[in-house]
């Protein structure tokens, strides 16, 4: 006979508050935070900028856009508790001929690896979000990675050959990314090479499902909602504050806004 279970809140044999509220969320067990300078980044050109490239004097770079971060996490198994991360990020990349000024578009691919503690458990979770239909999967025991990271600093972007010792295997890119770019890429070894010199700020961390009791209090807002129903736009726009800041920038700026400059 299956196990009955009466209704009400779960009891708890530890000190309880009134204040105190259980949640689920997810655990940080290990993070690294990472400065990257990549040298010599292989960009892949669209075909049109591809032509540019072949008798474009020098290209400058204009920005870098990150698309996507692909991640995976494996254990490592010689030392308990430990995976590796490994990180695939997508960029676009602009720039410009000199001199000419046309534009030109490509995509660069840079491979990371780090090591970070995420400790061990075998729990398989099941809910009722669980459908069988869709086929039975065996639960990860693993921990999740999230990776953060910001748009690179594009340093520099130069025409010229392969460096020394550089990769030159042809990469496999997942069609979602080239559609992302907007067109067919040069994924060949033919015509002049591009190469691209990228800043990368990222954040790395691994995390676990856990079942916390935290300190809270009952929240609602205070302030009421301002909207508008007039029709006429000049009315709204009067309204609007000048944006004095946006003609007199201030002399400096806090240090969290002004990471891209040179210490």
């Amino acid at each position: 006979m299956p196990d009955r279970v009466l209704s009400g809140p779960a009891e708890d044999s530890g000190p309880s508050s009134p204040d105190r509220v259980r949640i689920h969320t997810g655990k940080i067990f290990d993070a690294c935070r990472d400065k990257d300078c990549i040298e010599d980044l292989r960009v892949y050109p669209t075909v049109s900028s591809q032509a540019v490239i072949d008798t474009a004097f020098s290209v400058r770079p204009e920005g870098a856009c990150l698309l996507y971060a692909d991640v995976s996490v494996d254990e490592i198994s010689f030392n308990r508790g430990y995976y590796t991360v490994d990180v695939t990020y997508f960029y676009k990349v602009t720039g410009e001929t000199f001199p000419g000024g046309i534009p030109v578009t490509g995509l660069a691919v840079f491979d990371k690896r780090v090591i970070l503690y995420g400790s061990e458990g075998s729990v398989k979770t099941f809910s009722s979000l669980n459908d069988v239909a869709g086929g039975l999967v065996a639960a990860r025991a693993n921990p999740v990675a999230v990776v953060e990271a910001v748009d690179p600093i594009a340093l520099n972007l130069r025409v010229g050959e392969s460096p020394c010792g550089a990769e030159t295997e042809l990469r496999s890119i997942p069609q979602a990314i080239i559609e992302a770019i907007g067109e067919d890429l040069n994924l060949t070894n033919t015509g002049r090479q591009l190469y691209v010199t990228l800043g990368q700020f990222s954040i790395i961390r691994l995390e676990r499902d856990a079942q916390l009791a935290v300190e809270a209090e009952s929240f609602y807002p205070v302030r009421e909602c301002v909207g508008s129903s007039d029709d006429d736009p000049c009315t709204l726009f009067s309204r609007v504050r000048f944006p004095v800041d946006e003609f007199f920038p201030p002399d400096t700026l806090p240090r969290e806004e002004n990471y891209r400059e040179l210490v």
